[in-house]
């Protein structure tokens, strides 16, 4: 039997959703990853979350309902659409976001539209921050919170790396990790969500096998994305389905001063949503924005074949108010410029009349007076007129998302190459194979982590704490009171011992506590290793906001200037200077995240992203001093 708790593996949205839903259900949860941060891809997602029949909807007069959610999916999920894990994705989706915002109080009363979706129902917040960091960073935040209120129940360790599970007959017993050069066993009920494989370019890599004309695009992925959860179960005989269903997202940004780089930002779908338009090297467009991702990137294609690229994402000054968090974030990386009408003619080489013609047809598209080639339906933020001001990007199709993986069912349990499912084992997240069929809509890998992350949470704690009130399946009730006693430890408020039996030899342990391996109880490193000690037991998932301090030490911004390599990079924030050369890959977002701000003051951009807190808690010491002439204007 395995020991009461349940292992969550991988600390993006999906694993951080199963993690809390395990706690708020009464359980104890051990969470693992291999990075020394959590978020994974998640923080990444830059439109929102879907929700049909929310209370946002309903507060904007949004006529959306479950059906057509449902039926939208099923649509763009095409031949591979699974009805059963389509229905939970789509009818459980009010109730995630709501637990979102009732739970962690987010602010998700945005509502777009995005690219193969009926109504407006992908969902935001009004904070200047991506939806997906956002969200994914209040649940780490809550969950560093549990650790340390409640570290008998919610434990954390970073770096570990998992490697194999373990198994007896057809039931999952817990993992094994390797932590600091060492390897470890843990005992528990198992929850996966280790993520995709669209940054799997290695020598056993599932892009090589299953889609080698997609191995030399650029990802959007962090280089953590390498298929380890199914390439596990794969080892044990889980089944693989679609595994060839790979997406390839339209909107890569093409960043001006690296353009072949391997590693691209996304430009988000609510680009395109709010009348961004895709324009090709003649100055005219060739598709419905609008339409599924695949189908976008394949019209995307056919433009490069035709010799019409690069390809430019156009929003006129309507869009780009709407967007503007968006905008100047892109415009802050170098990867967005804005420009006039004859700017815009300019750069593209076709001409201000070719381009007036190509703006004027479109008005006239959108107010019904002609028919659109592509048959796009619907239309923001208009008209588009040649002298207007622009934003605009070079745009190229990147690797974005998996929809093929492990096969599981409807209570998120890993199925078997024969369609049953192993005991004590479940899988959420972009691991979770079938969930979108062959193509996602947008907005919907959110929604897929948050509904079969909890989906997965209350099914392994429902296995739990079935197998601790039946004693592993003993069929009589003297034999389980023989094998389970617990007893209630009257000098320590809400602690229940529990304690085996076997043969007459009996193991104890109190409730939320390893007994498998001592290591696996403490924060093994932070979410972005602030402080260095390679003793889990003294190590702290975080450090102490109180002993923060500021170094006096200052530099000028010239001085700044001049650490702007990647063997020597200095970046200043909020009046504090920090050297990140040694820390690129603690980044949550990668180093190439942090290249675009070498040497130079990155204030705007970190508060779009981060709240102050998190340089003190994760980055303390990279902070070599401060900013000679500016106030310090961190507030934590």
């Amino acid at each position: 039997m395995p020991a009461p708790r349940v292992i969550v593996v991988g600390g993006g949205l999906s694993g951080l959703s199963a993690a809390h839903t395990v706690y708020l259900n009464g359980g104890n949860v051990l969470l693992l990853d291999k990075n020394n941060f959590f978020g994974g891809n998640s923080t990444k997602a830059t439109s929102g979350i879907n929700g049909a029949l929310t209370r946002s909807q309903v507060d904007l007069t949004i006529g959306d309902s479950v059906k057509q959610f449902y039926e939208d999916t099923l649509k763009s999920a095409r031949d591979k659409a699974r009805p059963d894990l389509i229905k939970v994705l789509t009818y459980q989706s009010a109730s995630a976001v709501e637990w979102l915002q009732d739970v962690f109080g987010l602010d998700l009363t945005l509502v777009s539209r995005l690219g193969g979706h009926s109504f407006p129902r992908t969902h935001r917040g009004h904070d200047a921050k991506f939806p997906g960091m956002a969200i994914t960073y209040a649940l780490m935040q809550r969950l560093e919170e549990l650790v340390e209120s409640d570290p008998e129940r919610v434990q954390v360790v970073k770096k570990a790396k998992v490697t194999s599970l373990n198994k007896d007959g057809n039931t999952v017993t817990g993992v094994k990790y390797e932590f600091d050069g060492e390897e470890h066993s843990v005992d528990g009920v198992v929850v996966l969500a280790t993520g995709g494989y669209a940054a799997d370019f290695g020598k056993d890599s599932l892009l090589k096998k299953w889609r080698p004309d997609t191995f030399d695009l650029s990802s959007t992925n962090g280089t953590h994305a390498t298929g380890d959860g199914h390439k596990m179960l794969m080892a044990i005989g889980g089944n693989d389905i679609d595994m060839d269903k790979v997406q390839v997202h339209p909107t890569g940004l093409v960043d001006p001063k690296d353009p072949g780089s391997k590693w691209k930002f996304l430009a988000a779908e609510a680009l395109r949503g709010e009348g961004g338009l895709l324009l090709n090297s003649d100055g005219q467009r060739f598709s419905d924005e609008l339409g599924h991702r695949d189908y976008v990137s394949g019209k995307m294609w056919e433009e490069k074949e035709k010799g019409k690229w690069p390809i430019r994402l156009v929003l006129n000054s309507k869009a780009s108010n709407v967007l503007d968090f968006h905008t100047r974030h892109y415009s802050g990386r170098g990867l967005m410029k804005k420009m006039s009408g004859k700017e815009l003619a300019k750069e593209i080489g076709c001409g201000e009349a070719a381009l007036k013609k190509t703006f004027d047809e479109y008005n006239e598209i959108a107010d019904g007076k002609k028919k659109d080639p592509w048959n796009k339906k619907y239309f923001h933020n208009l008209p588009i007129n040649v002298d207007d001001s622009f934003h605009v990007a070079v745009m190229e199709p990147v690797l974005h998302f998996t929809m093929g993986g492990m096969e599981i069912n409807d209570k998120a349990q890993v199925l078997n190459k024969e369609g049953k499912p192993f005991e004590s084992l479940f899988a959420c997240g972009e691991l979770a194979g079938g969930v979108h069929g062959a193509n996602r809509l947008g907005g919907s890998s959110l929604l897929g982590c948050v509904v079969y992350g909890r989906v997965a949470g209350a099914s392994a704690s429902q296995y739990l704490f079935q197998k601790l009130t039946t004693g592993g399946g003993a069929t009589n009730a003297a034999q389980r009171l023989g094998q389970i006693s617990l007893h209630i430890d009257p000098a320590t408020p809400g602690k229940i011992s529990v304690e085996w039996g076997n043969g007459g030899a009996s193991s104890s342990a109190t409730a939320g506590t390893a007994t498998t391996d001592q290591q696996a109880q403490k924060s093994a490193a932070p979410v972005m290793d602030g402080n260095k000690s390679k003793d889990p037991a003294k190590k702290k998932d975080t450090n102490d906001l109180s002993d923060f301090k500021v170094p006096d030490k200052e530099f000028s911004l010239e001085e700044v200037a001049k650490h702007n390599k990647k063997d020597d990079l200095w970046i200043a924030v909020k009046g504090v200077v920090m050297d990140v050369t040694n820390w690129l890959d603690e980044h949550p977002g990668g180093p190439q995240a942090l290249f675009s701000h070498m040497g130079r003051d990155a204030t705007e951009e970190f508060e779009m992203l981060h709240d102050d807190e998190v340089i003190p808690k994760y980055a303390a010491d990279i902070v070599i001093g401060r900013v000679q002439g500016q106030e310090v204007s961190l507030k934590y």
